[in-house]
């Protein structure tokens, strides 16, 4: 608390033994509750205290300390983390128009579970469901009756699919008097790690259909004929993390109808639910294919919602089985839960609905064919670098470039190398390698997002050509010596994270240094 007496001129700073005090012929006044120190009481954030000491890491400081020092010493040391524009390894939004950041930080303090007391929130929700339902052409939403939900992200949408479809195929089982012990999912290997943590945490089985050096989605006749007894339902993804592809839906869907097979499909439109629609919206993978029961979308990605929120959509109710569904008498109202996260904030909904009212069909598809221009714009003039492109373009994937080296070039170093020679100018353009089963190729990935104008991928073409240059002048001896210098970098930026997060998380950062986007469990993880 702050006692002012009267204005002090002249003042001479005086050290009491009540605290700081700046004492004036006309009076003066006191700061009290701080520390005698006489660096206690000064006119900037760096030259107090705080900024000669550790900021706190494992425990909670005994005392408060001034709003304006906390702020400024924890934006400090954000300052360490890359630069989020610059990061072409994430799908993540990483830019919204000022409206609609007004609107999110209005909606800071709702509990979005609180229907009672937001209730417009609560209908925003229901909003965007049947405006996502009716652009993935839901049959149920022509009678604004559309099954869905908004998510923290496409992870929860994924495990409520896998939930439904595992809890649909149990009551069935049980109706017939048979066993329903083990249930199994068919996946492309290349599926997010988030499709393998569904399975292990709900005891499912997980079938792999394998890449290949030559595919790098799912076969469809494979996926089909792994089916079994205990199948609960097959996911397809809509613009895979490795090289943005689109798996074929329809012709599993066809297959399925072709030998009669009752199993049904969940789509992961995580990336490609936002982009397929505006950009090839001939293209049949939705819920026109009649094997389609389940899909699920990030309204972080090509949404355009900083993260994070994400939607899963039925085809219609009868697909998620009613318990799975709780109804609640919480905070004043009844209400229907069926998500597996309770309290969240309503910020994230509300931005994505600004963007669906403001953007509109035409705005989206404006935006999506720009960033389509703009990948196969890239994607040429690294082919004329050298690189071979192993994603599709002219809309028919993801707007992204995969790439790797022309081995016919003999080139002594990697992508790898190319990766650290265009982070350290600043540039975070993911290395890595192919998903299970045909690790032994190594690819590099530029995602194109919504702020990835044709000027800033004229700087980055220009940063590859100077990367090139730059490697091709070394000899064998300093490329090694970059690559162990790559290798002791990234060693110690993970110790330093190691040392000051739980044994879990420890154990969880220790991946490979192989992969600069994938774990130690061989798929891509949740930097996509």
């Amino acid at each position: 608390m702050v006692h002012l007496n009267r204005v002090a001129t002249d003042a001479e700073v005086k050290h009491t033994k009540d605290g700081v005090g700046l004492v004036g012929s006309f009076g003066s006044f006191k700061i009290d509750g701080w520390d005698d120190e006489p660096d206690d009481f000064t006119a900037t954030v760096y030259g107090s205290k705080y900024a000669a000491a550790d900021l706190p890491r494992h425990e909670m400081p005994d005392r408060e300390m001034p709003p304006q020092v906390a702020y400024r010493m924890i934006k400090d040391d954000l300052t360490l983390d890359g630069t989020p524009t610059l990061n072409l390894a994430s799908f993540v939004t990483t830019y919204m128009e000022d409206e609609a950041e007004k609107l999110m930080v209005d909606a800071f303090g709702k509990n979005f579970i609180d229907y009672e007391e937001y209730p417009v929130s609560a209908d925003i929700q229901n909003r965007c469901v049947s405006m996502i339902a009716r652009l993935f052409n839901a049959p149920s939403a022509d009678d604004a009756n559309a099954m869905g939900t908004s998510t923290i992200g496409s992870s929860e949408g994924i495990m409520l699919g896998v939930l439904a479809m595992k809890k649909q195929w149990a009551n069935k089982r049980k109706a017939e008097g048979k066993p329903c012990d083990k249930p199994n999912l068919i996946m492309n290997s290349a599926v997010q790690v988030c499709w393998e943590k569904a399975a292990r945490y709900f005891d499912v089985e997980e079938r792999y259909v394998y890449c290949t050096e030559e595919r790098y989605v799912i076969d469809p006749k494979e996926a089909v004929d792994l089916i079994d007894e205990n199948t609960i339902g097959i996911c397809a993804i809509l613009g895979t993390t490795y090289t943005g592809e689109y798996e074929d839906v329809k012709a599993i869907n066809d297959l399925l109808i072709e030998r009669n097979i009752d199993v049904p499909i969940h789509v992961d439109a995580a990336s490609g639910g936002f982009v397929v629609p505006f950009v090839n919206p001939k293209l049949e993978w939705d819920f026109r294919l009649p094997k389609v029961v389940s899909i699920n979308v990030s309204g972080h990605k090509y949404g355009l919602v900083y993260p994070g929120v994400g939607w899963v959509v039925w085809r219609d109710p009868e697909y998620l089985p009613k318990e799975l569904v709780f109804n609640i008498n919480y905070l004043g109202a009844d209400q229907a839960s069926f998500t597996l996260n309770f309290s969240r904030g309503a910020s994230q909904i509300i931005g994505q609905y600004y963007q669906m009212i403001r953007l509109g069909k035409r705005g989206y598809r404006r935006i999506m064919l720009n960033l389509t221009r703009i990948a196969d714009y890239l994607a040429a003039n690294l082919e004329n670098l050298g690189f071979i492109i192993l994603s599709q373009k002219s809309g028919d994937g993801l707007p992204l470039v995969a790439c790797r080296l022309d081995e016919d070039l003999d080139k002594q170093y990697d992508e790898f190398a190319i990766a650290h020679q265009l982070r350290e100018r600043g540039w975070v353009v993911p290395a890595y390698t192919m998903a299970p089963h045909s690790e032994q190729m190594k690819l590099m990935r530029v995602v194109v997002r919504e702020d990835f104008t044709k000027s800033r991928c004229d700087a980055l073409i220009a940063d590859f050509k100077l990367a090139l240059e730059t490697l091709d002048a070394m000899d064998a001896k300093r490329l090694q010596q970059q690559k162990e210098q790559a290798i002791e970098f990234r060693m110690r930026r993970r110790s330093t994270l190691v040392g000051s997060v739980s044994p879990l998380q420890k154990k969880a950062t220790l991946f490979t240094d192989d992969h600069s986007l994938q774990g130690s469990h061989g798929k891509t993880h949740a930097v996509c």
